[in-house]
């Protein structure tokens, strides 16, 4: 990111136009005590004012730890932002309960989407705009759950890197507690991104920017290798084969013609 105090100003342009477009005046969102939502919420707080946002904080007891549910409510009440904590574990109940047996990817997708239809539930009773807190490092590699975390009105840090997301948020003074946080979606305990990725956020977005610059995986691969040989090979594949096995996530259902 060339210049934050640029790159500030231009999101709050584009967050207060967007939002006049619909005609509403309110935004909600999941904030999940991680640095991608705390981002959002400042950003939201600074265009259309805190009293135009809520937060619903929707933790799974036994899963989410509790430092991220109090980081989350500190941050709310620090920004004047009024804030619901939902726990979401009896909604997952009834779900375990089904005619076959749910996979563990199936019951930690379900978390997601029971989150966005908590969100979608107030933003319908409050004539609110959910507002999707991924990245574009999480959204290229297609890391998040279709019609959950990725199910929103419009995502205000979708075109900045992971990286460039912990240089604005420095910017921005964020909490260190929650920039420094290792990134998490919490669908199970002890789970972070970065070591269910194989690779650091830094380095998937240096093969992010790579690709976006020489255009194929095949060249990608190869620029990667020449400026660093000693390379992991297979966790650049990996990286490069989730973007193409993801690119559904960022598509409209396909419609057969008729």
């Amino acid at each position: 990111m060339k210049n934050p105090q640029n790159t500030h100003t231009h999101l709050l342009g584009e967050i207060k136009k967007y939002v006049a477009a619909t005609g509403l005046t309110k935004a909600v969102l999941g904030v999940s005590g991680g640095i991608d939502s705390a981002l959002v919420l400042k950003l939201l707080a600074d265009a259309i004012g805190p009293k135009n946002v809520t937060a619903l904080l929707m933790p799974e007891n036994g899963v989410t730890r509790d430092e991220n549910t109090s980081h989350s409510k500190q941050l709310c009440k620090f920004m004047g932002i009024t804030y619901h904590t939902i726990p979401i574990n009896k909604y997952l109940l009834d779900l375990l309960h089904l005619p076959w047996q749910p996979s563990r990817l199936a019951q930690m997708n379900t978390k997601a989407r029971a989150r966005s239809i908590i969100l979608y539930n107030f933003a319908n009773s409050e004539n609110a705009l959910v507002v999707g807190t991924s990245n574009k490092s999480e959204l290229r590699i297609g890391y998040g759950t279709k019609f959950g975390d990725l199910a929103c009105d419009f995502m205000p840090i979708g075109d900045l890197y992971k990286t460039e997301v912990t240089e604005l948020s420095e910017y921005l003074s964020l909490p260190d507690e929650i920039i420094q946080k290792a990134p998490s979606a919490e669908l199970y305990r002890g789970q972070t991104d970065e070591d269910e990725l194989g690779l650091t956020y830094k380095e998937i977005d240096k093969i992010l920017k790579t690709l976006e610059t020489e255009g194929t995986p095949e060249k990608t691969l190869e620029t990667l290798k020449a400026k660093n040989p000693n390379l992991q090979e297979v966790r650049v594949l990996d990286i490069l084969d989730r973007i193409k096995k993801n690119e559904h996530k960022s598509k409209t259902p396909y419609i057969i013609p008729a």
